[in-house]
């Protein structure tokens, strides 16, 4: 270690027009002249009298920096001799950000990640995923939720919390939630399970990524529709699975389809009452070849049921789950695109010789999920509300569909290649391209125009894909469609 010289004094300049405090300064400064080198480990430093009077200023900020940068390590106290430049620091110099706030670390180094980070694609940039309006995807009409009734069992909740919500941990939620869930599947959905079967998750995608982590292995061969929802897909690459594009029709997936192709896959991700993103509801002969496929072949089936509660020309259609004689079928279900999207709420039921498994993965995620608005939910479905809510939002969500049906089939014929599917449920509906023209290139040019018409190709993994469009329609109000529909037409027609 080279010789330095007692109590050097570091060269830096106090800003009295800096709204840092000057303790603040002095311990930004210190720390970078040591991170930069200026000053070597085992290099005296003056003492706080002797800088308080250099730099003209109480000694008070001196002490309280000295006193962090002890504390850190980055300096060190020696009885008798004063205090030091910390020698256990290393010698190199280092890059450290300037007091300033703009950070000018560089990488540098090696800088390993795992080879899985990489199957993650980056968020989506295109234009078309970045507002909020016409044709959104998954965007409720929020003008019609009860906000009043909800803010008040959120004030009740929040004045007087059950012991039990703020300490109980149960990785699978809270059991009065639970129960109710429960109840409501049962009435709602013909689900028959008992809450102890119930799991309640952060949304249907968190569902998705335990279900994967459960039950797949690296190198097991799943089902997932063709066309299907992409960040499902996401999940199953990312577990290293073989993903298996199973065409849908008419009637859903193609179980026959599925067979020739993978006899023995794992399991089998579908939405057979509501197929994201082309809208089929599957039929009960290939519900129950489904069934009887995995039965057979000791797989899986896992049923994303996520807007289910919104059919328009007949009662909800019952879940696949109801019609399970051999606990194959894991139920997923989420209130996030019933109710409103940062909600973050859904739920799962499983198999009960399955469910230690399932929590136990739970637990090691993130513990056990948040219990404020499972109580509030709890509220909200016991007390009748949320029941009436989804009855109004049938009317309110048929009105705005067949708005927008009529005004596709009117502005674009069907005789010139266009065509419109999935009308029969849900929130979305699918609307397909004649050939030669690109979905992606109108949605970008669409965005300009606050049309969010999200690209229906890229919801396919084969190269036989179909261009159109997933058009949302929640958050449409009826007298804005008819413009919004010829808006579109005219940025289609001007490609």
């Amino acid at each position: 270690m080279r010789s330095v010289a007692p109590g050097t004094l570091p060269i830096f300049h106090l800003d009295r027009n800096d709204p840092s405090p000057l303790h603040k300064q002095i311990y930004d400064r210190y720390r970078a002249s040591i991170l930069r080198g200026d000053l070597r480990p085992g290099e005296q430093i003056p003492s706080s009298r002797e800088f308080a009077a250099e730099l003209q200023v109480s000694r008070f900020p001196v002490l309280n920096a000295y006193g962090q940068l002890l504390a850190e390590g980055y300096l060190e106290s020696r009885v008798g001799a004063g205090t030091f430049v910390s020698s256990s620091l290393p010698e190199q110099q280092m890059s450290v950000p300037q007091p300033s706030g703009r950070s000018l670390v560089a990488p540098s180094g090696p800088r390993p990640v795992s080879r899985r980070s990489a199957l993650y694609p980056p968020l989506p940039s295109l234009p078309f995923v970045r507002g909020w309006g016409s044709f959104g995807v998954h965007q409720p009409a929020l003008d019609q939720f009860p906000f009043s009734i909800w803010s008040g069992l959120v004030a009740r909740h929040s004045r007087n919390p059950h012991v039990n919500a703020i300490h109980r941990i149960d990785p699978r939620g809270a059991e009065r939630f639970r129960s109710a869930v429960c109840d409501y599947l049962r009435t709602a959905r013909g689900v028959h399970c008992s809450p102890d079967q119930i799991l309640i998750v952060s949304g249907s995608q968190q569902a998705l990524d335990i279900t994967a982590r459960v039950l797949l292995d690296p190198g097991n061969a799943v089902w997932v529709e063709e066309p299907s929802y992409s960040l499902e897909r996401i999940v199953l690459s990312t577990a290293g699975c073989r993903l298996v594009p199973v065409p849908v029709d008419g009637e859903g997936l193609n179980v026959a389809a599925g067979i020739k192709r993978a006899p023995k896959a794992r399991a089998a991700f579908v939405t057979p009452s509501h197929q994201y993103p082309l809208g089929s509801t599957m039929s009960a002969s290939r519900r129950i070849q489904l069934l009887n496929w995995a039965h057979s072949a000791g797989a899986w089936v896992i049923e994303d049921d996520y807007d289910s509660e919104f059919r328009f020309e007949s009662l909800p259609i019952s879940s696949m789950y109801g019609l399970d004689l051999n606990a194959r079928v894991i139920y997923i279900g989420t209130f996030s695109k019933v109710l409103f999207p940062s909600l973050r709420l859904g739920y799962m039921v499983i198999p009960a010789d399955l469910m230690d498994r399932f929590v136990a993965v739970r637990h090691a995620m993130d513990i056990f999920p948040p219990y404020l608005h499972q109580e509030v939910m709890a509220d909200f479905i016991l007390e009748g509300h949320f029941i009436r809510h989804i009855r109004k939002m049938r009317q309110v969500y048929r009105e705005r569909r067949s708005v927008l049906y009529e005004s596709l089939t009117r502005e674009f014929p069907p005789h010139q290649g266009f065509e419109v599917h999935g009308v029969e449920a849900g929130m979305h509906l699918a609307f397909t391209l004649p050939k030669g023209l690109n979905d992606r290139e109108i949605s970008a040019r669409a965005a300009n125009s606050r049309l969010w018409l999200w690209p229906l190709s890229t919801s396919y993994i084969t190269s036989a894909v179909r261009n159109g469009f997933v058009m949302g329609f929640g958050s449409s109000l009826p007298a804005e469609i008819p413009r919004a529909v010829r808006l579109m037409r005219a940025v289609i027609d001007e490609g």
